[in-house]
Order: structure tokens, then C-alpha cells, then sequence
């Protein structure tokens, strides 16, 4: 017969870190919600122009990490908002 106990000694590995990058735009005033889902981004709200920025800015700051090697949860917050201002279009 075997022992279905567990050797009490052994610790549970700890989970891998996750990061979900969230925009929010609240200058929405034409009744439209407007929802935008990637794998590691969400953009919720805004008007149509600041919703669309939102949503260029992210794709392409997720670009330059891709073209770095990095994933979101290896990049520093230094790097991240520096990413993000760069890729922010102009008004």
C-alpha cells in the first residue's frame, strides 16, 4: 500500500508575477462604451480620439518590449512609463 500523505516539508512553488496594464478614459460624452482587451491590456472608456491614442499607445509600447525580449513583468516601472511616453501620439 503507499502513503497518499504529502511530505508536509515541501513548500507549494510561489506563482509567477502577473501584470494587466489598465487605461481609463473618462472624457466620453456620446453615449458610446467602448472596450478594448488584449492578452495583457485593457482600455475602458473615453472618447472615440483619446480611446484610439490610448489603444496606439499600448500597441506599440508592447512592440518595443517584444523587440526588446522583455515581457511586461520583466520591465521596470522606469522603463514602462518611459515606453509609454514615447509612444504616445502628439495632439
Amino acid at each position: 500500500m503507499t502513503d497518499r500523505h504529502q511530505d508536509h516539508d515541501q513548500t507549494a512553488p510561489e506563482p509567477k508575477a502577473s501584470a494587466h496594464l489598465l487605461g481609463l478614459g473618462l472624457d466620453g460624452s456620446d453615449g458610446h462604451k467602448r472596450i478594448t482587451q488584449a492578452e495583457k491590456f485593457s482600455i475602458l472608456g473615453g472618447s472615440q480620439d483619446t480611446h484610439d491614442k490610448m489603444t496606439e499607445t499600448l500597441c506599440k509600447t508592447f512592440e518595443d518590449l517584444s523587440s526588446k525580449g522583455k515581457s511586461l513583468e520583466e520591465a521596470s516601472r522606469e522603463e514602462l512609463s518611459d515606453l509609454i511616453n514615447k509612444n504616445t501620439p502628439e495632439d
